[in-house]
């Protein structure tokens, strides 16, 4: 998007079939903006028109006009423009620019005229050339929504006769935010009292809930618009139905060139993307070392039937034939064999349910995991764990089993979703990103790891210079090296233990989880969901150091 040349009007009056917009009748400057619609844009809105006419076969309605380019003409007023828009006031007023040199010379020209510029004619008014294109909107109806744009700026009520949708506000914040007016636009959002549609999702037998692509698009746009529009509580609940329910640009196998996918929705701004995409990504890990540490224990020599019979190590083999089998039925899990990294073909390989066995099986079925992790429901896949059975070797084995130390688990992860720290809050993001951002602070502790091992190089060699001082100093070096070298190491088990996150009596029975949004519960959902670590029974175990919240480092982003 970029701005025409000088804003001369000499040309006006040679153009008797420029369409001219009168915003307000008395304007003093007329804004010429060319709207370029590309031919992807064209042929989606051609195709939406079409479904339209189909789906209400009895009303009639002419096609819509649509133009790969489209010029029109708008009279407004230059001092609304400025007031309301940072953009046009910068624009309009410097005179470093041509706008802002022609309109004042066109005013000298009407002044020696003795004409007002409110009082004079379209044709004598200065004129400000705006190119426009559909970059980031990819709509064909720009130059009706530019129109609304205008009307709002001066107070005015729209003609547009058709009904406001979730893509006539995602265009509007769009233009808005392209011309620097977003917050007077945010008090006519909170003056049309618009009801936003709630998410549809389809359902799925094995999958659960799911979005379709259109009903991601409408969410993206929801959180794209109360990003710009500045609507904290719609953020909120739009950040968290997409963190939980997945997106198909997060996928392995999603393509950026694909069409109807490069508007500016699809790539939300100012980081808002990755740290969605950061945030499932941690939580799935999180949920996924459940079951991997259970699947550990039981593979394991140290035994976990605690009863002591004959038959313990029958149910742990028993306990463990059980977990795999129903981990892999639901997709929960998928085994590669160790022919399936060699990339031999010369011999039959049979295949077994939930099992892989060529090297290019098991990348398929890896980058197919990915997928399905990108877009599947979170509440699912925690139900789906939930419906492990409570199958026992035998009557004597009441208790033992993957599904009463599983639940548990479960069911603390379950409580720590509800917290508001796992949507964004958009005060906090817009105010102190550093802090409230998972992704960001990986990026930190990163930073933080190298200048560390910086420091430890420079220590190293300052070291080995002191090798050549006298026995007194070398003595003197060596106890100030044992105090750095002491305090480096307390320093590293602290930082250590604090990104293992332990799930204790403690912590699973906190009297704070019973009161909904509490900073303590946020404080806690971060350091469960940022961890690097998970032990989910340390109670088994002589450590039984709870984790110091606040203090855990957010998780590796999912390979």
């Amino acid at each position: 998007m970029e701005d025409g040349q000088d804003g001369d009007s000499a040309d006006s009056a040679t153009q008797p079939d420029l369409r001219i917009v009168e915003i307000v009748p008395d304007g003093d400057i007329l804004l010429d903006v060319t709207f370029e619609t590309s031919k992807e844009t064209l042929k989606a809105a051609r195709r939406a028109a079409r479904s339209a006419a189909r789906s209400r076969p009895g009303q009639q309605s002419a096609p819509p006009a649509l133009e790969a380019t489209t010029r029109v003409r708008y009279r407004t007023h230059l001092a609304v423009l400025k007031q309301n828009s940072k953009y046009f006031d910068n624009l309009l007023s410097d005179t470093r620019f041509a706008e802002a040199r022609s309109i004042e010379a066109r005013f000298q020209q009407l002044a020696l005229k003795n004409v007002k510029p409110s009082e004079a004619e379209a044709a004598e008014l200065p004129v400000v050339h705006i190119h426009e294109d559909d970059e980031a909107t990819r709509s064909a109806e720009q130059a009706a929504v530019f129109e609304d744009l205008l009307r709002i700026l001066h107070r005015k009520q729209s003609t547009n006769p058709k009904a406001v949708t979730m893509q006539y506000l995602a265009v509007l914040a769009v233009l808005a935010d392209r011309f620097a007016c977003t917050a007077t636009v945010s008090r006519y959002l909170n003056a049309l009292k618009y009801k936003w549609p709630a998410t549809q999702t389809r359902l799925s037998r094995d999958d659960g809930p799911a979005l379709s692509r259109s009903a991601e698009e409408t969410l993206r746009q929801k959180i794209l618009v109360s990003w710009l529009l500045d609507q904290p509580l719609k953020m909120h609940t739009a950040t968290r139905e997409l963190i939980m329910y997945g997106s198909r640009r997060w996928s392995a196998s999603f393509d950026e060139d694909e069409e109807g996918t490069s508007a500016a929705w699809w790539d939300l701004p100012d980081d808002l993307e990755r740290e969605l995409q950061y945030r499932r990504e941690c939580i799935l890990a999180t949920i996924a070392s459940v079951q991997r540490h259970f699947l550990q224990l039981y593979t394991s020599r140290t035994r976990q039937c605690k009863l002591g019979y004959e038959s313990s190590p029958s149910c742990d083999s028993y306990q463990l034939g059980e977990m795999v089998k129903f981990l892999c039925s639901r997709g929960l899990l998928v085994l590669s064999d160790f022919a399936s990294h060699t990339g031999s073909h010369h011999h039959h390989h049979h295949n077994y349910p939930g099992t892989t066995t060529t090297a290019a099986a098991a990348a398929a079925a890896a980058a197919d995991a990915r997928d399905l992790a990108a877009t599947t429901d979170i509440g699912h896949i925690l139900a789906t764990l939930k419906q492990c059975p409570a199958y026992q070797i035998d009557k004597h084995h009441t208790n033992c089993g993957l599904r009463t130390r599983l639940l548990p688990a479960l069911e603390h992860i379950q409580a720590m979703l509800s917290s508001n720290v796992v949507s964004i809050s958009r005060a906090a993001w817009a105010r102190d990103r550093e802090r409230v951002a998972w992704c960001r602070s990986l990026l930190l502790r990163e930073e933080e790891e190298a200048e560390e091992a910086a420091a430890e190089g420079r220590r190293r060699r300052h070291g080995a210079g002191e090798k050549i001082s006298g026995k007194g100093e070398k003595s003197g070096g060596r106890r100030e090296n044992g105090r750095e070298k002491k305090a480096e190491a307390e320093e590293e088990e602290e930082q250590s233990s604090a990104r293992v996150f332990r799930f204790t009596r403690a912590v699973a029975t906190d009297p704070r989880l019973r009161y909904e949004g509490a900073l303590a519960v946020d404080a806690m959902a971060r350091a469960l969901f940022t961890a690097t670590e998970w032990d989910w029974t340390p109670d088994e175990r002589e450590d039984t150091r709870g984790v110091e919240f606040g203090r855990c480092r957010p998780a590796d982003v999912l390979k």
